[in-house]
């Protein structure tokens, strides 16, 4: 049940993240997660949305994006959730790429988003332990 994740590929100049947001929100589209990771010269948009196809049409022609399953997995917004997601996958030995995490629109809970080197082995193993994880489908659901 992994989700879509947008990677958008910006140079990193001033007025560039705004450009990119303001596209896909002009297109109609809700962002759902982001995060932005840097570097000198550039910076990685990682963007859960609610509708793919509008936002790649959305970024302009030379924005290089790239398409990508993770794994959104719901917790309790409160302290040691994560801790606890975090060591059922360690236990595993799936290797966890990079995290970002959001809130729910339902009270005290939230979601924390893996890119792992093992998806069906990381869900599988949360499907053990009572972690539920989101499709496509769910997240569209989230209003």
């Amino acid at each position: 049940m992994a989700i879509t994740q947008l990677s958008a590929f910006l140079e990193n100049t001033p007025g560039t993240l705004y450009q990119a947001v303001s596209a896909i929100s002009d297109a109609g589209v809700n962002i759902r997660a982001l995060s932005v990771a840097d570097t000198r010269d550039f910076g990685i948009l990682r963007l859960i949305v609610s509708d793919v196809e509008k936002t790649r049409e959305a970024l302009s022609d030379d924005t290089v994006i790239t398409q990508t399953k993770v794994i959104a997995a719901k917790m309790n917004d409160e302290a040691g959730s994560l801790k606890k997601i975090l060591k059922i996958i360690r236990d595993t030995g799936v290797n966890i790429e990079y995290v970002y995490a959001f809130t729910s629109p339902v009270a005290g809970s939230a979601y924390v988003v893996l890119r792992v080197d093992d998806e069906a082995g990381a869900e599988a193993v949360l499907a053990q332990n009572g972690i539920r994880t989101l499709s496509d489908e769910d997240m569209n659901g989230l209003l």
